[in-house]
């Protein structure tokens, strides 16, 4: 039974980072891939290494395995944002298909700088509107 529990995980882990690679090649832009990428080969790696602490049970490959996944899921979703910021920052073009864009009415590509959504709000009641009275 555990032979098949390992074998279930190891080859679920490999469908999954191979899902994360033709992700990477099939779609359209940096933001889609970088989703694809992260979510589905961490969820590959930590069932391989799942699958490696069972295989051999020992104290100290366990607590390996256990430390690598771990360190996983702490690194990968910030690297995975910082790259994506990184990228629009850069000017990588969106996929002709996005529907919402929330970082472009924050976002001033002259300076860098992103206004936090309740600045935004506050410089918009402090503007007069042109139907408002003198």
């Amino acid at each position: 039974m555990i032979d098949f529990i390992k074998g279930t995980l190891i080859i679920s882990g490999a469908l999954f980072m191979l899902l994360a690679s033709v992700g990477l090649l099939r779609l359209p832009d940096l933001l889609t891939r970088m989703h694809a990428t992260t979510k589905a080969a961490t969820l590959g790696v930590i069932l391989v290494m799942l699958a490696a602490a069972m295989h051999f049970a020992e104290v100290g490959i366990v607590a390996r395995s256990f430390a690598i996944i771990v360190f996983i899921l702490m690194t990968a979703p910030v690297a995975a944002h910082v790259m994506g910021r990184a990228g629009y920052f850069v000017g990588s073009k969106l996929w002709s298909g996005t529907v919402k864009d929330e970082l472009r009415p924050n976002y001033d590509p002259l300076t860098h700088e992103l206004k936090s959504g309740l600045e935004t709000q506050q410089n918009a009641k402090r503007q007069p509107r042109e139907t408002d009275p003198d």
